[in-house]
């Protein structure tokens, strides 16, 4: 597919549609920052012919893993990480980041799957985990599954996916909303108890993603969560898992530049700090959990634009082009292929700007 941009991609698809966070990304009422990066070259000039050709070899791994018949229909396992919801929803979103919105698309199918399987494991409370009740889901992969859903909801044409989607979606945000604690954070059950920054990156994440398809979000929970992350923050920069203290690593790091942007929150020292802090670290591969990781630096770049976003990108596209495995995968050993592939995908086609909650 030719990049372009995001907003005149949808446009040329839609007769008339009026489809949420389409004007720029806002939450709760926060303004959005100046796009510093041209969305409408930067993905002719950075997404370069090796990386197109990775692009596919890891849409091809995607759809060949996903399981089209019987039991976990539309997930990429029967157990572990793989049955998850993050995995399924992190490969769903990978596969729009590459331009296949629901339905359409050479691989619009694989994202109908994955929708399906959501929808399946959304129960009635709202709440959305595996087939298994995995243990590994909990509010982690509630938060990517929702985020899944309500970029389905506000990209899907089809009014037949905005009724099945609108529904559970909306279950979802409210249990989000409603299992924040008093420090402003989430942890990793669906209740009132603690919280940590790597759980609570994904719920903010993900209500930002409703709120720009049209779901309403209260402002008091998204300015309890900016306490929350500020809160977070070393002196250096850094970000640490729990208030408790402790030092910061590069995904938590990461992870909170990307939960101010999602609060609508784009510039400051805190934020400047932290970015410096990430690019002091670069791009290694002896991060832990690093896919994960980078999945949230390319955002904190991509949002910081200029020499921080091309530096970043062009360096991780080139690394990622020598690692990708053979069989088209990214492998990340702390929660699998599957998962290291979707987050991959969407580092690789982050130029295009496909995607509305990475929207400027």
């Amino acid at each position: 597919m030719k990049s372009i941009n995001r907003r005149r991609w949808l446009a040329a698809q839609t007769t008339g549609l009026a489809l949420s966070g389409l004007g720029g990304a806002r939450l709760l009422g926060q303004e959005a920052k100046p796009a510093r990066v041209d969305p409408e070259r930067a993905g002719a000039e950075l997404i370069t012919p090796n990386a197109q050709r990775a692009i596919n070899r890891a849409l091809q791994y995607l759809s060949r893993k996903q399981i089209k018949v019987g039991r976990g229909k539309g997930a990429y396992g029967n157990s572990g990480y793989s049955s998850g919801v993050a995995t399924c929803s992190l490969a769903g979103l990978g596969f729009m980041a590459a331009g296949n919105p629901p339905g359409q698309g050479p691989y619009g199918k694989n994202v109908d799957l994955c929708i399906e399987y959501i929808l399946a494991c959304t129960q009635e409370s709202g709440f959305i985990t595996g087939i298994n009740g995995a243990s590994n889901d909990q509010m982690y992969g509630h938060g990517f599954a929702t985020l899944f859903l309500a970029e389905v909801y506000g990209m899907s044409l089809r009014e037949n996916i905005g009724e099945m989607v609108g529904k559970k979606l909306r279950k979802a945000v409210e249990l989000i909303c409603k299992c924040q604690n008093d420090q402003g954070g989430w942890r990793y059950q669906p209740t009132k108890s603690s919280a940590d920054l790597s759980i609570t990156i994904c719920q903010i994440m993900a209500l930002r993603a409703a709120h720009e398809a049209g779901i309403t979000v209260p402002i008091e929970v998204r300015n309890k969560c900016v306490e929350y992350v500020k809160k977070s923050q070393n002196g250096d920069g850094s970000f640490r898992y729990t208030l408790s203290g402790g030092g910061g690593t590069f995904p938590l790091t990461a992870a909170g530049i990307v939960a101010l942007y999602s609060a609508g929150i784009y510039e400051g020292e805190d934020i400047d700090k932290a970015i410096k802090w990430l690019e002091r670290q670069g791009t290694s591969s002896s991060h832990g959990h690093y896919y994960y990781g980078q999945y949230y630096a390319i955002q904190a770049m991509w949002q910081a634009g200029g020499e921080h976003w091309r530096k970043w990108y062009t360096g991780m596209r080139e690394k990622m082009i020598k690692e990708q495995q053979s069989d088209g995968s990214w492998n990340d050993p702390s929660i699998g292929p599957e998962f290291g592939t979707g987050a991959g995908l969407i580092i690789m086609n982050m130029p295009n700007n496909y995607l509305p909650v990475f929207s400027k």
